[in-house]
Parts: structure tokens; sequence; C-alpha cells
């Protein structure tokens, strides 16, 4: 039930506020949506209406989403969002979320009344493989479309034409749709290898959301992470405020013709008080036969801001990400590392990907995955030496679980941040994973931090998530932190998971050197 309620006036908030966990997050977005005056432009992977609602202010809406979604139109904000579409034949389940979502928002201004103002673009990427992968990999794609055609003859009629409807992709590469579904014979399907993986949100363009998080009930965890290790998922946005937000305003509402080749890409945002917003954006070749196996890199700045502060950086390099798996960074930063005998790094990654973890899954991309960023924490060894520390996150308790859904006898913590600080003098906070898909292929999103303070702060809060409360100054110190962390993962290694300080251990190299396979026809870029 939707109440009427009067809006929030805009708070007074820290010019960088860090959300640490959908925890703080998730609420900070809520009351973002209650306070904007007149517009909303947005862009997320996903945005599942569903999603419970969790801060006090917006629970005295409504129950979910969907119920603030109504709230907020129903006010007059003009409200503009762009949701990821996904191959049909290779992401049907990803497909099908998108056009349920786009049905919901729909019925959310149907229900706010005449006067809604949405805008809501399923998009997929505009990057096609030309005809020569198409056909390379169409046994493949048969296969799969023939699998997806049988789930929906094995379904009773409604739930057939239910699902049908939300998987429009895959309709038009059906016959007999009606009762027993099968592929059009003569189909060469179109692959689509990129897709918009951003997640940001701007209000009345002046404050703006952005980092690694979508919206989903699946994302939501607390900094305890005290969830079974499947639903854990450590994440980090920021809330900021200033003219950044409306370089990134810009960004939304231009993006769409920049992929699509029917506009320029325009010169990089400048550094506004500390803050510059980048970008990573690509597009279908205009040439080819054999064009995208890789798409056209159009924007690569995200890359350039990490090789650039890979450049200029002297003493701690710390970085949290879901994949480090582009070696082409891996081989900069031992480079630099080689250079520079007093650079030290700090790299936490998850000491599984999820589908991988949690789904078993064993298919080409989650080897060649695993094989790629084993070989990229080789590379970075080789250049830093014992200056490097690679670590993984468990919670301290017992688990279960086997194989790589537990580290060292306890459940995961996942982590899907996409953080790197260099020094205290640089930050970027992005959707962007170090991998070639998200710094060359994929639509990314992110800021660069320059202030001192707020790149020190972001450094100390993200560095105490991992550590026991009350951990002593050697742990944050850029000189002395490399031996404190070593240390201590070494230690809870050794211990049984309830006598464990912290949730910090050392990474599992062996498990995804073991898992990983090289596959030499495939881009890096695929995963």
């Amino acid at each position: 039930m939707v109440q009427a309620v009067r809006h929030l006036p805009h708070p007074v908030e820290p010019p960088v506020e860090i959300l640490v966990t959908a925890a703080e997050a998730y609420p900070a977005l809520e009351r973002a949506f209650l306070s904007v005056k007149r517009e909303i432009v947005a862009g997320f992977r996903v945005f599942d209406l569903k999603t419970r609602l969790r801060s006090p202010e917006a629970l005295a809406v409504g129950k979910t989403w969907f119920d603030l979604l109504i709230h907020t139109l129903r006010r007059g904000v003009e409200v503009r969002i762009v949701l990821a579409d996904f191959d049909p034949v290779a992401r049907p389940r990803l497909h099908r979320a998108t056009w349920r979502t786009v049905r919901m928002f729909w019925a959310a201004a149907e229900m706010a009344g005449p006067g809604a103002k949405l805008t809501v673009v399923p998009s997929m990427h505009s990057a096609v493989a030309g005809i020569w992968p198409r056909l390379l990999f169409w046994p493949v794609v048969k296969s799969r479309l023939g699998r997806v055609a049988g789930w929906l003859r094995r379904q009773v009629e409604s739930h057939r034409m239910t699902a049908l409807r939300e998987m429009p992709g895959v309709e038009r590469m059906l016959v007999a749709k009606d009762r027993m579904p099968r592929p059009r014979r003569f189909l060469v399907p179109p692959l689509y290898p990129a897709t918009h993986h951003q997640k940001l949100a701007v209000f009345d363009g002046r404050r703006l959301y952005i980092g690694g998080l979508d919206l989903d009930e699946r994302f939501y965890d607390t900094p305890e992470h005290q969830q079974p290790g499947h639903e854990t998922w450590h994440d980090v946005q920021l809330m900021l405020q200033g003219p950044v937000a409306g370089d990134a305003r810009a960004h939304l509402l231009s993006f769409l013709d920049i992929i699509s080749a029917t506009a320029e890409p325009g010169e990089p945002a400048p550094a506004r008080a500390g803050y510059r917003f980048v970008r990573t954006l690509s597009r279908r070749r205009r040439r080819g036969a054999w064009r995208v196996i890789s798409p056209e890199p159009a924007v690569n700045e995200i890359e350039a801001a990490h090789l650039a502060a890979v450049a200029g950086a002297e003493r701690l390099i710390y970085v949290e990400t879901q994949y480090f798996r582009d070696r082409r960074l891996a081989r900069r930063l031992a480079e630099e590392a080689r250079r520079k005998p007093e650079l030290r790094m700090i790299l936490i990654l998850p000491a599984a990907p999820d589908d991988v973890a949690f789904e078993g899954s064993t298919g080409l991309d989650a080897r060649l995955g695993e094989f790629l960023q084993a070989k990229c924490l080789r590379i970075l060894r080789r250049g830093f030496g014992r200056r490097l520390f690679v670590g993984g996150a468990a919670q301290p308790r017992r688990t279960r679980a086997k194989g790589r859904a537990q580290l060292r006898g306890a459940p995961l913590v996942y982590i899907h941040a996409k953080v790197s600080i260099f020094d205290d003098s640089l930050a970027v906070v992005s959707s962007a994973n170090l991998n070639g898909r998200s710094l060359r292929w994929d639509t990314e999103a992110g800021v660069v931090l320059s202030d001192t303070d707020d790149v020190a702060r972001l450094r100390q809060r993200l560095m105490a998530h991992w550590l026991p409360k009350g951990a002593a100054a050697d742990f944050f110190d850029p000189v002395r932190a490399l031996p404190a962390w070593w240390a201590l993962a070494a230690r809870n290694a050794k211990l049984p998971p309830d006598k464990r300080r912290g949730f910090l251990l050392p990474y599992d190299l062996k498990s995804a050197e073991d898992f990983g396979r090289a596959f030499p026809l495939v881009p890096d870029e695929m995963v």
C-alpha cells in the first residue's frame, strides 16, 4: 500500500559519502529518491523493483522499491533509466529479468497516474558479431537455444506464454510458440559480446550515486557479513555532490548514441573540486566480417586513469576487485614495482568467482577467467616479490560447504567492489573490474578522487573493514601495512574459523591455477 508522505529536504552531507555494502548503500539511495525534487537519470545493470526497502523514511512509503517508484512518480519527479539487456541465447535468465523489470516499471507508472513522467530503456549493447564468428559459434548457440526451447515446452501453456512475453529476444528465434516452440531452422542468431555494466544515478543534476552495486535482494549484505556464504556481497558505492554529477548526467543522456556510432565521445570530463567522472565505452566495428569477436573501443578513461595512477604511485597500491584478469595492467604494475623498490601492493579478491563457487560452473568462460587471473597474479609476484599481498576473505565461523564455496573451512565473503587506491593521492571507484571486458568492452562509469582527505578516508574505511576491531596503526601505514597484513592472514589460516580475527586470509592461487584453462582463440576481453 503506497502512502502519501511529504518528500524529504536535501540533507546536509559531506561531499563524499562512503557506502560499504548494500546495508549502507540501499538506504542512502532510498533517501535520495525521497529527497529529489525534479529529475532522476540513472543507468543500471540490474534494478529489481521487488527489492525490499530498508530505511525508516522509505518504509513510511511502502515495502518495496515498486512502492517507492510509484511514490516518486506521483510527486511529479521525472525518472529516466537505462537498463542493461542481455544476449537472449547466452544469458536467457538475465534477458528475461530485464524485461520483467521493464514491465514492472510501466506498471508503476500506470499506478502513479496519467501525469507520471517515466522513460525506461532496455538496451542491448550495439556491438554485434560479424557473420564468420556467428557461423563459428553456431553449433554452440544452436544447442543453447534448443535447451531454452525445451524448457519452454515443459511449461504449462500459461507459464510458457508469460515467459515468451518476458523474453522477446528468444521469441523472435522460435516457431510454433504457442504449443511446441522450437528454433527456426536456418537461423544464425546475432551474438552480443558486450553489455552495459554501469551502476549510477544522478539526482537533480547535483548528486551522484556511483560504484559497483546494482539493486537486487540477492546483493543485500551488511558490513558484518553474517549471512550464508552464497548470500554475502561486499560492495562499495559513493554518494557525491557537485559538478561531477552534471558530467555523469551528460554521460547517461549521450552514451547510447556513442556506442551506436551516431555521436562522438567528446572530450573527457575535467577534474572538478577533487573529482573526475570517467567511462569505458565501446561500439560496433564498422567494417569486417570478423568484427566483434572484439568491439571497437571508443573511450577507455577508466583504464587510462589506472595506468596513469600506477605510474605515479610511490608507496602503496590498495585494490579491491571482483576480477583481476587484465595482463596489460598486471605487466604495467610489475614494471613499476621493479623500478620502485619501495612500492607495495595489497590486492583483495574473492576466493572464487560466484558462478564457480556457488553454482558449480565449469564452462569455458569460467575456466578462462581463472586462467587469466592466475597468470596476472604470477606476473605481479614476479614484479613485486614479497612486497605483494593477495588476500581473500571468509567469515570467522565454520561451514559444511565444500570445494571453492569455502576458504580454509569458512564461508566466503564474496567481494564485488571495484576500488583502486594509490598512496593517499588518488582513488578510482567505479563499476569496472580489472579485466579486459570492463576496461575496454563494456559500458562502465566511475569517479577519480584526487582530494587527499577523501582518498585517505576511503582507504582507512576499506582497510578497516577486513581487520579486527581496534587494529593497530601498523595495519594502515603505507610502509608498515604489508607485513602486518601478511602476518594476520597467515595466523588466521592456521586457526580454526571461529578463532580468527577479522575476515582476512591468504588468496588460494593454486585452486585458481588447477581450475583455469587457456582457450587460445578466445580474446581475453570475453571474460
